[in-house]
């Protein structure tokens, strides 16, 4: 029977062997095993509510201001909250 060092030891040879991508999706179901947060995120069922007329207006009335304006910097609609990119930090990965 394998111990637990044995069983780390596999699961550290086998990561040796992962290619870029495979290695991010492996971070990524690591990360959500051990924080109980992003376990309860990734395991949440998919939202299934229909778009109301009323959400498929809204998303014609923003997608059409798209065509004509700019968007809004996210700085700039920090800054009208008083908060600033260092507000919030950032996670290993940049995200």
């Amino acid at each position: 029977m394998a111990t637990t060092t044995d069983k780390r030891q596999e699961v550290h040879a086998l990561v040796d062997h992962l290619r870029p991508a495979q290695l991010n999706a492996v971070r990524e179901l690591l990360e959500s095993m051990v924080d109980p947060v992003a376990r309860a995120i990734a395991l949440a069922p998919q939202e299934d509510e229909p778009l109301t007329p009323e959400d498929c207006a809204a998303i014609d009335r923003a997608l059409e201001w798209f065509k004509h304006n700019d968007g809004i910097p996210h700085e700039e609609v920090l800054a009208e909250f008083g908060l600033t990119m260092d507000d919030f930090p950032l996670r290993e990965n940049g995200t």
